[in-house]
């Protein structure tokens, strides 16, 4: 049994505020244990999460939406008999059968399987219903986190104040307050895209955490300018969700095809800032993966990054661009370039 000393044997780990939890700097996502964007079998998703737990990584992050289902069942098998781990996952989504659904064709970025359909719930028996369908899932009984999903205008458009009544009148913020109390979860967050939602949910109840993706990367900074004064001034922590804004700051904008940005195409003007940025990268002899991966982890409010991972090699690799040493010049260098703000902080060499 992999106990938590040697989980966080390689990796540090950082607190979450008031409570007890310490997540690894480094987590693991799972979209692509959903087969997100690309089919891969059991038996390379259950290894590529063995490898990561066998160098450290000890805080795991899922859904129900990733999948269907898929993530959460595979992630729970090799969880399952396991300690010292922290685990997320979200609510807000209840997976419908769909036996309409024979094949594992492609379906909202997903390659799977599994014959369900999400639907939109963030009441209260929506949450609950998600907590305990959740932990059959996962065949675990406990989850550490449970994070709200896309919840917000980016997702919802014009129906978000209905969505966002769901959890207020509707109760399913009560629901997760009662979970917390009860000791059946340690802490309650937000999973999202966009930073408007984090403030107007912070303004409405108390939260542990924020799973922001692709917001806080070496191609945007926003959340400097109001959201992370918020968490600091109330005991909120980050975690960097998409530091490669969905692929181009992992693979560069130098190759053929189609470059990922935001889970769409990349446009003109961001594809030749990345070149740029790739120019930089060369003249210190940084990979530009690295840097987008170390860059997050220089905020104090940020206690871990979680790219998403498929495969034991991408684990190897990600421990490699981890602990790749950039000289402090590079980071001075983009904050010249008009790459990292002013107020943004940069990793120590």
């Amino acid at each position: 049994m992999i106990t938590n000393r040697h989980l966080s044997a390689s990796i540090p780990t950082r607190r979450v505020g008031r409570t007890r939890l310490a997540l690894s700097e480094l987590g693991f996502g799972t979209v692509p244990l959903g087969n997100g964007f690309r089919p891969i079998d059991d038996r390379q998703a259950h290894a590529a999460l063995e490898a990561a737990l066998a160098a450290g990584f000890s805080y795991v992050d899922t859904a129900p939406y990733y999948g269907f289902g898929l993530s959460e069942r595979r992630v729970g098998d090799v969880l399952r008999g396991r300690s010292g781990f922290v685990l997320s996952t979200k609510v807000g989504r209840l997976l419908d059968p769909a036996p309409q659904i024979q094949d594992a064709a492609e379906r909202g970025g997903f390659h799977s399987p599994f014959p369900f359909e999400p639907r939109y719930d963030y009441s209260y028996a929506g949450v609950m219903r998600s907590y305990e369908d959740s932990l059959q899932r996962l065949g675990l009984a406990h989850l550490d986190i449970l994070l709200i999903h896309d919840i917000g205008t980016l997702t919802h458009g014009d129906r978000h104040r209905e969505t966002f009544a769901q959890l207020t009148t509707g109760g399913g913020l009560r629901a997760l307050e009662e979970l917390q109390t009860s000791g059946d979860i340690t802490a309650i967050g937000v999973g999202v895209n966009e930073v408007a939602i984090c403030l107007e949910l912070m303004r409405a109840t108390r939260i542990d955490l924020i799973l922001l993706a692709g917001r806080y990367t070496l191609l945007e900074q926003t959340p400097l300018d109001e959201l992370f004064p918020a968490c600091q001034a109330s005991g909120v922590q980050i975690v960097v969700g998409g530091p490669y804004n969905s692929g181009i700051l992992a693979t560069g904008a130098r190759r053929g095809g189609t470059l990922s940005h935001n889970y769409g195409a990349a446009p003109p003007e961001v594809v030749q800032r990345v070149r740029t940025l790739e120019e930089i990268c060369d003249r210190y002899a940084v990979p530009l993966p690295a840097a987008a991966l170390q860059f997050p982890l220089a905020h104090p409010q940020v206690v871990s990054v979680i790219p998403g991972l498929e495969s034991a090699e991408r684990v190897a690799e990600t421990i490699g661009l981890y602990h790749t040493r950039i000289p402090s010049e590079f980071w001075q260098a983009l904050r010249s370039a008009g790459y990292l703000r002013e107020d943004a902080p940069i990793p120590s060499a």
